[in-house]
């Protein structure tokens, strides 16, 4: 039988080391082809181009494995592989990351990962976030390996439900093993903001912005519990961001 056809893309950029593993573990499992930024993407979103070139050439970065770095966004990546480098082949799965950084609860929103694997499940392909809740670019990655690769096996055995795509976060390496997996909802937590005020040596105002990640969520069922407590947190995402229950209120009590 011939092996599953998996696309590996990211954020971070195709010289990251968190997609020099993804693409180590998920190389077992099947046919591998990368479509990755050419450089760091972190927070962009589901940004795409629009009225401005792409560009996208060959990497010989992973060896004998068909890679190419595009000029362009994460959802961008994906994009060009679906129509344009696999346009003939049907993906059985897209896999982001692996994340330097955690994208869990309201982070989901803002991460260029989680914007690429949102961006397979509208292709209709099961696709796949995986992030490291550690910020340190030469973070430990050993610990991620058989939940990693777990995953991505049940994906490809049991498949997912149309649009849905997985946004999987994995605690930083500490003493104990990881306890295991939970399946989770998105915690209710938020970023504080605050904006530092600088100035240039040429004397422009300039501004950085900074802030405190605030977890209010007091549920025992959230991606940031399972985390605090050393579980791997699966969250399942979907692209529809309609808030069905609003629909009646505006009906019966607005004025329209």
């Amino acid at each position: 039988m011939s092996k599953p056809l998996i696309l590996v893309t990211n954020d971070d950029g195709i010289t990251s080391r968190g997609i020099q593993k993804l693409v180590e573990l998920v190389s077992t499992i099947g046919e591998v082809v990368v479509v990755a930024p050419d450089s760091p993407q972190s927070g962009m979103g589901h940004a795409i181009t629009v009225g401005d070139t792409l560009r996208l050439k060959p990497s010989n970065i992973f060896g004998d494995i068909q890679a190419y770095e595009c000029s362009g966004t994460p959802a961008d990546c994906v994009k060009l592989a679906r129509h344009y480098v696999l346009k003939d082949r049907k993906l059985d799965l897209v896999v982001s990351g692996v994340n330097h950084g955690s994208n869990s609860s309201i982070s989901v929103l803002y991460s260029g990962t989680m914007s690429a694997a949102i961006e397979g499940a509208i292709e209709g392909c099961p696709s796949i976030g995986f992030s490291l809740c550690d910020y340190d670019i030469e973070a430990d990655l050993s610990h991620i390996d058989e939940f990693l690769v777990q995953i991505v096996k049940e994906a490809l055995k049991k498949g997912l439900e149309e649009g849905v795509a997985l946004n999987v976060n994995f605690p930083p390496i500490q003493r104990q093993k990881i306890k295991g997996i939970k399946v989770c909802r998105q915690a209710n937590a938020n970023w504080e903001e605050d904006f530092d005020e600088r100035t240039d040596p040429y004397g422009r105002k300039y501004f950085w912005m900074v802030g405190n990640f605030v977890n209010h969520d007091k549920g025992e069922d959230n991606d940031e519990t399972a985390l605090a407590n050393n579980y791997v947190s699966i969250v399942p995402c979907q692209f529809d961001l309609t808030a069905y229950h609003a629909i009646r209120q505006i009906n019966e009590d607005w004025d329209i």
